[in-house]
């Protein structure tokens, strides 16, 4: 079974998202990727269709963004 993959940027916004989406899903069914540290990543999450951190994408593909703390451009600098 794969995991959700929860994307952010490590803002306030993100961090508090990040611990709610955890405590609600649990931390074996949720991948952290903080975009900040891994900008490596950040390609991919546009190819999921990741617009904006926060956002979860959904072990089937969907992308849910939450509570908009940054677009993915500002990310990239």
């Amino acid at each position: 079974m794969s995991k959700a993959k929860f994307y952010h940027a490590g803002c306030p916004v993100c961090v508090s998202a990040e611990q709610d989406i955890v405590n609600l899903i649990g931390q074996d069914k949720v991948e952290v990727i903080h975009l900040g540290e891994k900008r490596n990543l950040i390609a991919q999450a546009e190819k999921v269709g990741v617009k904006s951190v926060p956002a979860l994408v959904t072990d089937n593909g969907n992308v849910l963004h939450i509570n908009f703390g940054a677009s993915l451009e500002a990310v990239k600098g």
